[in-house]
């Protein structure tokens, strides 16, 4: 074997045994690599960007990268980053914290440093009109609360009203309607009927006659008021 050829050889085994030796003890960075130290990498994995054999960082804020959406801001991660959202105070911000917003949100301003929540109540223009309201800050916001003893109705505190007395005496049937007044006697004309019915299917002649009496005069009732509201009907399309 000539020295030129042996040479060679030679050169590609310094190559490729280190490669064979270390290929499963690249640092974590590294995707393939020399040896285990983070400075012997030949490639490097995704996030990551070679520079003289180390594999550093890529910082995705701040480039082309960054994919994340409105009111959230771009934090960098080894490898990687993440997308967080804003302080409630903010309407898109460059960071975490009222500090770093772009623009205050409703219910916030900015006092020169931050955004900070705005007390709506201590505010010169009454927040809670009338006197049986009173207003409490939330943060971002306010809301009016009734005064004890008040309930609000729509816009306004009402008194709470004591039941009167005559919501306690009233009787079983005081709001009873005209319409069910009437089904109540219909309906105790049709029991008193099934009464008397089987009274005179004994053969009892004086519950008899009193059921043929009374189905006569129920009849009688049903026509009288049916023809009524007939001619009444009749008058009223003329």
């Amino acid at each position: 074997m000539s020295l030129t050829r042996t040479c060679l050889w030679c050169a590609v085994l310094c190559v490729v045994l280190p490669l064979l030796v270390f290929a499963e003890q690249c640092s974590d960075t590294c995707k393939t690599c020399t040896g285990p130290d983070n400075d012997k990498c030949l490639e490097c994995h995704t996030g990551w960007a070679l520079h003289d054999n180390e594999c550093v960082d890529i910082d995705e804020c701040g480039t082309e990268l960054d994919q994340c959406r409105a009111n959230t801001y771009c934090f960098n991660t080894e490898g990687s980053y993440e997308c967080r959202g804003c302080d409630p105070a903010c309407v898109g911000c460059m960071g975490s914290g009222p500090a770093r917003c772009k623009k205050c949100g409703t219910g916030y301003r900015f006092t020169g440093v931050k955004c900070l929540d705005v007390d709506e109540c201590s505010e010169e223009v009454l927040a809670c009109p009338g006197l049986n309201a009173f207003c409490v800050n939330v943060e971002g916001s306010f809301r009016c609360d009734c005064a004890e003893g008040y309930t609000r109705k729509g816009s306004v505190c009402e008194i709470n009203q004591p039941p009167t007395l005559a919501d306690h005496d009233k009787g079983l049937f005081d709001d009873i309607q005209e319409d069910e007044i009437e089904v109540l006697q219909q309906m105790f004309l049709g029991i008193v009927l099934c009464a008397l019915a089987t009274l005179a299917a004994k053969g009892d002649m004086v519950f008899t006659s009193i059921f043929m009496g009374a189905v006569a005069a129920m009849a009688g009732y049903w026509l009288s008021d049916r023809s009524d509201r007939l001619l009444n009907s009749f008058l009223r399309g003329r």
